[in-house]
C-alpha cells in the first residue's frame, strides 16, 4: 500500500519495515494484538527518544489503519499506543561567513582544474544554492542538466517531480564540472566505476573534508544543514513561504514552517513596516 498507493520511497518502505519488526518482537503477532497488548508498548518502549517513539506509534497506527480498509480487522486497537509529546528540533545552521569560507575554498581548490575539486564545488553549489537532498543531488541524470532554462529537474520524495532553480554560480560550476567529468555515464556525478552514482556516504565525507580545511567542525556540517541553510537564508530574504515549500519539495506547508525560526527584531520590524497599524503612533 505504501509503495503503490502512496509512492512512498525505498528508505520509507524499510523504515517502517523495521518498526514493524520491533513491535512484532515486543508484542508478538500485530495482526492479532489488542488493546491491551499495545498498551504494554508504553513500557517496552521507554528508553526509546519521544521522536523515536512517535515514528513507531505512526507505522503502527497506518498498519492497523490498512487491515481495517481492507476488511481484515473489525477493530482498530491503536488508541491504546502510547502518545509522545514531540517538538520538532530547529535545523542545525551555517552562519553566512562560514557558507562563504566553504564556497571560497572550494573555488580556490577547484581554480587549479583538478576533476575531484571541480566535482566537490558543483556538488556544494548545488545543495546550497538549490537546497536539493543528498539522495536528489548523488542520483541526478546528466539529463537533468539545464539547457534552455536555468532550472533543474528533481524526482524527489515518494518519486514527485518539481523544478528548482539552479543559480549563475552554480550553472559555472556545472560546465566546469562536465568539462572534466569524462564518465559514459548516465549520472551527473558517477561512481569511480562509472556503473552507478557517487553515494550520499561520499557526499557526507567529502563535505566533512572541506569543513576540516576551512577550519568549520565536519560535526557541523553535512548536505542537510547545506538544505537547511539553502531554506533559512532564502525566507530571511523575505522569501514566500509558499514558493519556499515548492522549491524543497514538501508535501505538507508544515514541514516548511520550522523554517520561520527567524529572529524577533525582523518579526517586529514586519510588522512595523507591513501591518496598517505599524506606523501610526497613539
Amino acid at each position: 500500500m505504501l509503495a503503490a498507493g502512496r509512492g512512498a520511497a525505498e528508505n520509507t518502505l524499510q523504515a517502517y519495515s523495521r518498526d514493524l519488526a520491533s513491535a512484532r518482537a515486543a508484542i508478538g503477532p500485530l495482526e492479532q494484538a489488542d488493546t491491551a497488548a499495545l498498551g504494554q508498548l508504553d513500557l517496552k518502549w521507554a528508553h526509546l527518544a519521544p521522536s523515536s517513539l512517535a515514528r513507531r506509534c505512526s507505522a503502527l497506527r497506518q498498519f492497523y489503519g490498512f487491515l481495517v480498509d481492507e476488511g481484515l480487522r473489525k477493530d482498530d486497537p491503536s488508541n491504546a499506543l502510547p502518545r509522545p509529546r514531540t517538538r520538532r528540533p530547529l535545523p542545525r545552521l551555517l552562519e553566512h561567513d562560514e557558507i562563504s569560507r566553504l564556497l571560497q575554498l572550494a573555488e580556490d581548490e577547484a581554480s587549479e582544474g583538478s576533476p575531484n575539486a571541480l566535482r566537490t564545488l558543483a556538488l556544494l553549489e548545488l545543495l546550497y544554492g538549490s537546497g536539493l537532498r543528498a539522495s536528489e543531488l548523488v542520483s541526478l541524470p546528466a539529463a537533468a542538466l539545464p539547457r534552455d532554462a536555468p532550472l533543474l529537474y528533481v524526482k524527489g520524495k515518494g518519486g514527485q517531480q518539481r523544478m528548482v532553480p539552479v543559480s549563475s554560480r552554480a550553472q559555472v560550476s556545472l560546465s566546469r564540472w562536465m568539462a572534466v567529468r569524462g564518465a559514459e555515464s548516465r549520472f551527473l556525478f558517477p561512481s569511480r566505476g562509472a556503473s552507478g552514482h557517487l553515494t550520499r556516504i561520499r557526499l557526507f565525507q567529502l563535505l566533512g573534508e572541506l569543513a576540516a580545511r576551512a577550519d568549520i567542525d565536519p560535526a557541523r556540517i553535512s548536505p542537510h544543514v547545506l538544505r537547511h541553510a539553502f531554506a533559512t537564508h532564502l525566507l530571511n530574504g523575505g522569501a514566500d513561504l509558499r514558493a519556499l515549500q515548492m522549491l524543497l519539495g514538501h508535501a505538507d506547508i508544515s514541514t516548511t514552517q520550522i523554517y520561520t525560526h527567524v529572529d524577533s527584531a525582523r518579526l517586529v520590524a514586519l510588522v512595523n513596516a507591513r501591518h496598517p497599524l505599524g506606523s501610526q503612533r497613539e
